[in-house]
């Protein structure tokens, strides 16, 4: 079902609707909060950490990164009770933006949010939507334009096929690596003021 979601009903959210469509369900969920990331590069102009990335200037994207570290990890820390997964694809060499991502997210994870890391290989060039999935009730297909900036979503109500991309995402989750135990291992992975840290 990950690779045909094309043909599947669904309604098509700006990206300010998407975020005004996800709050709602967010608090009232039941289940697993489900995210699968692939792109290997996004934008987010919004945020000052990514900001400093998109110049060049890594020293003050971490700063900023741990001085926020408490907002980073509110909505893990307040989430009303439900657990949260992550399945992380990376491909190398990594970008530049995939490691800020994965030091940001890391704070996520030292919250309680269960991430795991997948080399995208092993999918053999399947694409892979970029999905958030709240329970059995609702799921999103969230999109990029080219530059890699949330454009909006396709917000999906079907039950029959939110379970059948919960199941795949669950099979993935399950071959990936824990993200902590993975930026441990393969310094390559983390930003470069930390790689000889």
């Amino acid at each position: 079902m990950l690779d045909d979601l094309i043909g599947q009903q669904s309604e098509n959210l700006s990206a300010d609707g998407y975020l005004a469509d996800f709050w709602p369900y967010f608090r009232s969920m039941e289940g697993v909060f489900w995210k699968l990331e692939c792109r290997q590069s996004f934008r987010e102009p919004r945020n000052p950490s990514w900001q400093a990335l998109d110049r060049g200037d890594w020293h003050e994207a971490l700063r900023i990164i741990d001085e926020t570290a408490e907002e980073i990890q509110a909505p893990v820390l307040e989430a009303p009770g439900f657990p949260m997964r992550r399945v992380r694809l990376v491909a190398r060499p990594y970008t530049p933006y995939l490691r800020w991502e994965l030091h940001f997210i890391r704070l996520r994870a030292e919250a309680g949010e269960r991430i795991r890391v997948l080399d995208s290989g092993v999918l053999e060039d399947r694409a892979m939507p970029e999905l958030v999935i709240l329970g059995s009730s609702v799921m999103y297909e969230v999109l990029y334009d080219e530059s890699g900036t949330l454009s909006g979503a396709r917000k999906f109500l079907g039950f029959e096929v939110i379970e059948s991309c919960w199941h795949e995402v669950d099979k993935l989750y399950a071959r990936g690596e824990d993200l902590l135990a993975f930026l441990e291992r393969d310094r390559a992975a983390l930003p470069p003021p930390l790689q000889d840290g």
